[in-house]
């Protein structure tokens, strides 16, 4: 295995500046590592051509002095970014040969930066699912234990970041689909506030609580890749027209008087496994030694979150999946007898079981005489969430919980019972439909060796508070090299 893979993403870059390495000979050390775990399968399409055409053009621009702040770096790409005339297929049937004739926002600005596509990573079908174990594609196997799981929906991307298959990755956040496979993988996730990042050319999931966001192997890499992923885009109604600050920018600064909240709805809860709630009290205990202030607080309208998240999405997803119907793009059924016959033959076969489900889910909230009942309901938790939130960060300065309920579980565990994959959402749901942001830190390892995540949780666009945080229980904890 090539030492260029260890290095950080600091050492990469200021490696590629004094000609220690090229970005051609980085980029094929990365290309020989995703086939050397492509086990793991991580990877849907792997972009080799395009990685070493990009990683040559590096080379030129570091010649000549015109290199970006990402110039030469390796970086994977969740797919549902759409990547202009590279396969995009959400790991669903129905989009599997569907090549797009533009870039997403988000993409375009880190492609702009110099970074390095090395491909597209696995997924829930349309981002619906906390396994990555999609039927189409395949499930993406955790690197610290093969037979584990690495959450969902971005699991594709926490798997590249672990197994050395990356160096940076993108992943969506739409309940905890950054948040939770980090803290399974051993990595670092972050679900950045709502229209700070363009979800223009993101395959559309619930549009309302979709949010890009960055991977990597440290709080600062992460929050480089955000300065880079951020701002606004006139083609995305949701984008805030708001300057960037240098997300990096408190990094190391003390936390001597600011206040750590704790949720105790949260800390109640009997269904946590005890090695979470242990790596909760210690996470406390670390704070009150930086000199924080522990102060415990109430989000009594959390409780709801999740029921009322999945009626949310669930509605949203059965609006934005209606486009799928076999006559502009994608897979279209054979042996078809009339229009209507090719709807039911292409949605039938195109979409697999999880997608069915919420489909049908949604369709049912909305539809006549349930509508009041369950998403105008949910409407009006949603915003009493908002609101126990804005409450919350008027006495504390971040919130303090753990990423996960559970270390990660066996592949296939949930697949017989989807309330309890539902479940494992329960503490990051919460930040999607509070309309804050989050990120997920490795901060110890399990009884069986799995790593274990806490997450912070911030006001929306106070992203730097998570980065200043997250980064004393990252310098405060003594993490294992991830497993590659």
């Amino acid at each position: 295995m090539s030492s260029l893979l260890k290095l950080s993403l600091d050492h990469v870059l200021s490696g590629l500046q004094s000609k220690a390495f090229s970005a051609t000979e980085l980029t094929q050390s990365y290309l020989d590592q995703i086939d050397r775990t492509s086990e793991h399968n991580a990877y849907i399409t792997v972009t080799k051509e395009r990685a070493l055409q990009d990683a040559k053009r590096s080379d030129e621009r570091l010649a000549n002095g015109t290199a970006g702040v990402l110039e030469g770096v390796p970086i994977a790409v969740k797919d549902a970014y759409c990547t202009k005339n590279i396969r995009t297929t959400a790991a669903s049937k129905i989009l599997h040969n569907f090549i797009p004739p533009y870039e997403s926002h988000v993409t375009q600005k880190v492609s702009d930066a110099g970074a390095v596509l090395l491909g597209k990573t696995n997924l829930d079908e349309f981002c619906m699912g906390s396994t990555t174990t999609p039927i189409h594609t395949g499930a993406t196997q955790n690197p610290w234990n093969p037979s584990c799981t690495t959450g969902g929906s971005s699991g594709g991307s926490a798997a590249a970041i672990a197994n050395g298959s990356a160096l940076l990755a993108l992943g969506t956040d739409t309940g905890g689909s950054v948040r939770q496979p980090a803290a399974f993988c051993g990595v670092v996730g972050v679900k950045p506030s709502y229209g700070r990042c363009s979800r223009w050319g993101v395959v559309a999931y619930a549009s309302s609580l979709d949010t890009p966001g960055p991977f990597a192997r440290s709080v600062k890499d992460s929050a480089l890749l955000l300065n880079v992923m951020a701002g606004y885009d006139a083609k995305d109604a949701t984008s805030l027209n708001l300057p960037v600050p240098d997300f990096t920018r408190h990094i190391g600064q003390s936390l001597v008087g600011k206040k750590i909240g704790i949720p105790k709805e949260w800390y109640e809860n009997s269904q946590m496994d005890p090695e979470i709630m242990d790596l909760w009290k210690k996470g406390q205990e670390l704070f009150e030694k930086n000199g924080c202030e522990i102060v415990h607080v109430s989000l009594p309208y959390s409780s709801y979150a999740l029921p009322c998240y999945y009626i949310l999405a669930c509605a949203e997803a059965a609006s934005n999946l209606q486009r799928y119907d076999g006559v502009k793009y994608g897979f279209r059924a054979e042996n078809i007898e009339n229009l209507e016959d090719m709807y039911f033959q292409t949605r039938g076969q195109g979409f697999g079981p999880e997608v069915k489900r919420r489909i049908l889910l949604g369709t049912y909230v909305l539809s006549h005489g349930y509508y009041d009942a369950y998403y105008n309901k949910a409407q009006k938790v949603r915003a009493m969430i908002q609101h126990d939130f804005r409450q919350v960060f008027q006495q504390v300065d971040v919130v303090l919980t753990p990423t996960t309920p559970t270390p990660a579980f066996a592949l296939g565990a949930a697949a017989s019972d989807p309330v309890a994959m539902y479940w494992n959402d329960v503490l990051t749901v919460p930040v999607n439909v509070g309309n804050v942001c989050a990120i997920s830190v490795p901060a110890g390892l399990s009884n069986t060796g799995l790593p274990l995540g806490l997450q912070l949780i911030a006001p929306s666009l106070a992203e730097d508070r998570l980065f200043q945080f997250g980064h004393i229980i990252e310098s405060s904890t003594s993490m294992p090299d991830l497993p590659f």
